[in-house]
C-alpha cells in the first residue's frame, strides 16, 4: 500500500476546523467525486457544492474537470485520476487533503459501459468494465477511507460517507449487458462488506441505483452511446431507430421519464443525513426496479 501517514496526519489535525463559511445542508462538509466532469457525476458534484459542501472534481479529463471547477467557483477544485491506476488514485487522495486538509464524503461515480452478447463480448472489453466500475470501487475506498479513519481517531464525533454510484442494473439482470451489470451487483457486495469493516470508524457506507439518464454522453453520444449500442445488439426487439430503443426505455420507468441528476442527489443526501443507515442499496428508478 502507497503510505499515506502524512496526509492522515494533516487530515487529523484539521478534522475540527472546518471551512463554514459557504452555507448549505453540507456546510463545512469536503466531497469527493470521481468522474465528475461530465453526466452524472458533474451533477450531483455541482448540487453537493451548492449546498455547502467543498467540491472535488476528479476525472480523466481534467481539462473539462477544470472547466466544471472554474463554473463551480470557490469551494471548487479539479484533479485528475485513473481510478483503474492504484498510484493514480493514492494521488487524488493526497491532492484532495493537501488542497482541503480533510475528506467527508467520497462519491465512487466514475464507471464506464459497454454492452454485447456473450459471442460479441471479449475477455479485454469484459475486464476494462470490470476494472472501472467494481475494482476501482475497492481502491477508491481504500485509500478514503484510511483519511477518514484518522478522522475519527482525532475526533470521535466525526461521521463520514462513502457512497458508490451504482446503477438499477446493480439490483436486476441486463440482457446482453453482463460485463455492466456483473460489476454492478459485485458493487452492491462491497458496500455491504465496506460497510461492516468501517462503521466502527464511524463511516458510513452505500450505494445509489440510478435509472437511466438518458440526456448524458453514456446513453446519448451518437457514435459510442447505449441507445446506439442497443440497437446494433439488437437488444430491443422491433427497434429500427435509435429513437425506437429510447422510446422502448422512456416506457420502462412508472414515472415517463429519465433519471437525472438532481434525482441521485437527493439520494447523496439522504445517505448522508441518515445517521442510521449503512450498507443499503438506494434505487431511485422511477418505479422501474422495486426492491423485494
Amino acid at each position: 500500500m502507497i503510505d499515506m501517514g502524512k496526509w492522515e496526519s494533516i487530515a487529523a489535525e484539521n478534522v475540527k476546523n472546518r471551512d463554514m463559511r459557504r452555507p448549505g445542508r453540507l456546510s463545512g462538509k469536503i466531497a469527493l467525486v470521481t468522474g465528475s466532469a461530465q453526466g452524472f457525476g458533474k451533477g450531483i458534484a455541482e448540487e453537493l457544492h451548492k449546498e455547502g459542501a467543498q467540491v472535488v472534481i476528479a476525472d480523466l479529463n481534467l481539462p473539462l474537470a477544470e472547466i466544471v471547477a472554474g463554473e463551480m467557483g470557490e469551494g471548487a477544485f479539479a484533479v485528475k485520476v485513473d481510478v483503474s491506476d492504484e498510484e493514480s488514485v493514492a494521488k487524488m487522495v493526497q491532492t484532495t487533503v493537501e488542497r482541503f486538509k480533510g475528506l467527508d464524503l467520497v462519491i465512487s461515480n466514475a464507471g464506464v459501459l459497454k454492452a454485447g452478447s456473450l459471442d460479441e463480448m471479449e475477455k479485454k472489453d469484459f475486464e476494462f468494465v470490470t476494472a472501472i466500475n467494481y475494482t476501482a470501487f475497492f481502491t477508491v475506498t481504500r485509500y478514503c477511507a484510511r483519511i477518514m479513519k484518522a478522522q475519527h481517531a482525532a475526533d470521535p464525533d466525526w461521521w463520514g460517507d462513502i457512497i458508490e454510484i451504482n446503477s438499477k442494473s446493480g439490483l436486476e439482470g441486463s440482457n446482453k449487458n453482463f460485463a455492466y451489470a456483473g460489476g454492478k451487483f459485485g458493487g452492491i457486495g462491497l458496500v455491504q462488506s465496506f460497510a461492516m469493516e468501517l462503521v466502527p470508524h464511524n463511516i458510513k457506507v452505500n450505494a445509489i441505483c440510478p435509472g437511466n439518464f438518458y440526456d448524458g454522453p453514456l446513453w446519448s453520444d451518437p457514435e459510442r452511446g447505449l441507445f446506439v449500442q442497443y440497437l446494433k445488439a439488437g437488444k430491443v426487439p422491433g427497434a429500427k431507430t435509435v429513437e425506437d430503443v429510447k422510446k422502448s426505455y422512456l416506457s420502462k420507468s412508472l414515472i415517463k421519464r429519465g433519471c437525472l441528476p438532481l434525482d441521485v442527489a437527493r439520494a447523496v443526501f439522504y445517505a448522508v443525513e441518515q445517521t442510521y443507515e449503512t450498507g443499503q442499496a438506494i434505487p431511485v428508478t422511477g418505479g422501474q426496479v422495486m426492491l423485494h
